[in-house]
């Protein structure tokens, strides 16, 4: 189960801690992705995992 949005196709991205001392240490940022309810151009609901940004910028129809 991939954290990734299926609009957007946002999902993980990696890089570095990078400390006082400069060492780097590897890490990763999650986006921030919920499971709601969407309907589809057919008109049926189903659950979709979604960005946030996406949700914002009605991108999906939200299903009530």
């Amino acid at each position: 189960m991939s954290r990734k949005c299926e609009i957007c196709g946002k999902g993980q991205v990696s890089g570095n801690n990078v400390s006082h001392s400069n060492r780097h240490t590897r890490r990763k940022w999650n986006a921030n992705i919920q499971t709601i309810r969407i309907v589809e151009d057919n008109g049926r609901v189903r659950k979709a995992k979604v960005c946030t940004k996406c949700i914002r910028s009605n991108k999906v129809n939200r299903a009530i």
